[in-house]
């Protein structure tokens, strides 16, 4: 993956504005409650009906799109305890999600599904983001399940309706396989993941842990006849004015006709800006020497 260095932004990203922790929670307070209120209006749409294994298996045959990604990371200064803990949390959720259906003109919603993560429920704490940094809390690496759910529906006809970034990069890349920017981050309840089959065909999440991996399929009951590319057009980092770096790229989806392998489209897929927490140049410099060589 190739850098490129830009001593001036196109368009600023704010700068980072530090506020009082009683102005976080009010304001997380307000839009938890009026996420509340939509829930209550929309609560019709959402999807909540999940099938067994054996059924899920037998009505829903065709997997459209598979994907996993592994639990444990070796990250710095982040305790192997809370990848322990993340397992327990991802299972409790999976145990939510798993088999849901998600018929023609429903919508998928993380949180409507799987609830507050509390103690009770046996969430354990785990690593949560936090202003350019992590902090341990009850229910933390739930954001994986996200990321991966988010990067299967990228390679369906499924519609994205709500999706969040993360506003910081905490680590520099350590053998990454997808485009930077390509998860989903959450955050009880408000900062959702939500998708919606605007198909006229069902699709049925499937989602399990196996030796030290999160996986999940989108499966259905008739063949797509489209394929799906998703790709990085456009990478780099930027140096802001009042300091510091934002990383940013582009990503974008091909679409493809699997009868005529003739490209459809080239769509928009999302682009993204972070707040560097790490200093880019040395990982650039490296990169850079190993496309020379």
């Amino acid at each position: 993956m190739g850098f490129r260095f830009r001593k001036t932004s196109s368009t600023l990203f704010p700068k980072k504005v530090q506020r009082s922790e009683l102005r976080l929670f009010l304001g997380k307070l307000y839009f938890q409650w009026k996420r509340y209120l939509r829930w209550l209006c929309e609560r019709k749409t959402f999807a909540t009906k999940r099938l067994d294994t054996q059924t899920m298996e037998k009505e829903f045959p065709i997997s459209v799109f598979k994907h996993h990604s592994p639990i444990y990371r070796k990250l710095k200064d982040v305790p192997m305890y809370l990848q322990e803990n993340k397992k327990v949390n991802l299972s409790i959720a999976l145990s939510k999600l798993n088999g849901l259906i998600l018929e023609p003109g429903q919508v998928f919603s993380f949180w409507y599904l799987v609830g507050r993560p509390t103690k009770r429920k046996g969430y354990l704490p785990g690593m949560q983001l936090k202003n350019g940094g992590f902090v341990e809390r009850t229910g933390g690496g739930l954001c994986q399940m996200a990321n991966l759910i988010y990067w299967m529906t990228l390679h369906t006809p499924l519609t994205v309706k709500e999706r969040w970034r993360h506003s910081f990069d905490i680590f520099p890349d350590s053998n990454r396989t997808l485009p930077f920017g390509s998860g989903a981050t959450l955050s009880y309840n408000y900062i959702d993941l939500q998708i919606q089959n605007n198909t006229k065909q069902p699709f049925v999440l499937h989602l399990w842990i196996n030796k030290g991996e999160l996986n999940g399929e989108w499966k259905t009951d008739v063949i797509i006849p489209f394929a799906y590319t998703v790709y990085e057009s456009y990478h780099a980092f930027h140096a802001e004015p009042w300091g510091g770096y934002t990383r940013r790229n582009t990503i974008r989806r091909k679409v493809f006709s699997k009868e005529t392998k003739e490209m459809i489209e080239d769509q928009l897929v999302t682009e993204n800006i972070a707040w560097m927490m790490y200093e880019p140049l040395l990982e650039s410099q490296e990169t850079l020497g190993k496309e020379n060589t």
